[in-house]
């Protein structure tokens, strides 16, 4: 795979290593492992994926057979989780009309946002963390994965992926998983053996059309419906109303006296078409890690 514009594997692990759902930790320097049920068929397989130059390469390392109808699969998954997906290209522009986007491009070389191995998973991530704090709900969806999902062998590490719609559409109950978690992850499970969750499908229905589907699932509303579009879909365009960070990140990033209203988001994101998602990640990231320690970057 050959990016169109900047692009950074290693800034990608660097993000996935602060980013609490993810819980990853990198094996080794510029090599990301990933273990994931495949949207459609649900095949759980693994991924090794390394850059080398402007080529970004991916290693299908289980099942040691797979067919090429599973390969083209992984691949758009991949190029998805990585948004790969998108053509890059115009995202410097960006900088050039905003000064703050340009500060934080140089800060943060090539990285791009890296999404929820599905927008199954995303759907699955919004409802364990429901109400309760983001490390609780990081360390169920580990066990969830770690009891139920399929283990894939990278040389001597063992990655769980999380566990297929079928898995979580049999569930009755789990460890952490309060009121009705269980049942709701049953409709999240059942919707994507449907294909409502489809990341395809939702990229390619009108955005407020794509929210609005979501949100007839049990227990998704619009904070809910937005993560899994932009961070499950891999939606490039769009800003997070519903994410009060967001609205902080904006506001520390642009001088605002308080948090960023509805209309100042949509006044300073026109200046980030047609990358704002791209944009609110650098924000965010900013925000969360201001010294940059936790991601190391140079």
């Amino acid at each position: 795979m050959v990016p169109r514009g900047p692009f950074s594997l290693a800034s990608s692990i660097r993000f996935l290593e602060g980013f609490t759902p993810a819980a990853y930790t990198s094996p080794r320097d510029a090599v990301l492992e990933l273990a994931f049920p495949v949207e459609g068929s649900w095949e759980t397989v693994g991924v090794s994926v390394r850059q080398e130059g402007e080529t970004v390469m991916a290693s299908v390392v289980s099942p040691q057979v797979p067919g090429s109808e599973l390969m083209a699969g992984v691949r758009a998954q991949v190029e998805r989780i990585l948004s790969l997906d998108v053509d890059g290209a115009g995202f410097p522009a960006v900088g050039s009309r905003d000064p703050v986007v340009r500060r934080l491009q140089r800060r943060y070389p090539g990285l791009r946002p890296v999404g929820f191995w599905s927008p199954y998973e995303a759907a699955a991530w919004a409802i364990i963390g429901h109400r309760i704090r983001m490390s609780q709900a990081a360390a169920i969806k580990a066990r969830m994965a770690a009891q139920l999902g399929e283990p894939v062998t990278f040389g001597d590490r063992v990655v769980h992926a999380f566990p297929s719609p079928a898995r979580l559409a049999a569930l009755d109950s789990f460890p952490g998983l309060a009121g009705r978690k269980p049942e709701w992850l049953r409709s999240v499970a059942m919707a994507a053996l449907d294909g409502q969750l489809d990341a395809a499908r939702l990229r390619g229905m009108p955005r407020e059309t794509a929210l609005k589907d979501l949100k007839t699932l049990p227990g998704i509303g619009d904070f809910s419906a937005g993560l899994i579009l932009l961070r499950g879909a891999g939606d490039p365009d769009a800003v997070a109303y519903h994410e009060p960070r967001l609205a902080l990140a904006v506001r520390d990033a642009y001088g605002l006296p308080g948090p960023a209203t509805s209309e100042q988001l949509t006044e300073i994101s026109e200046n980030w078409r047609p990358y704002r998602t791209w944009v609110t990640l650098l924000l965010r990231t900013q925000q969360e890690f201001p010294a940059a320690g936790a991601l190391s970057w140079g």
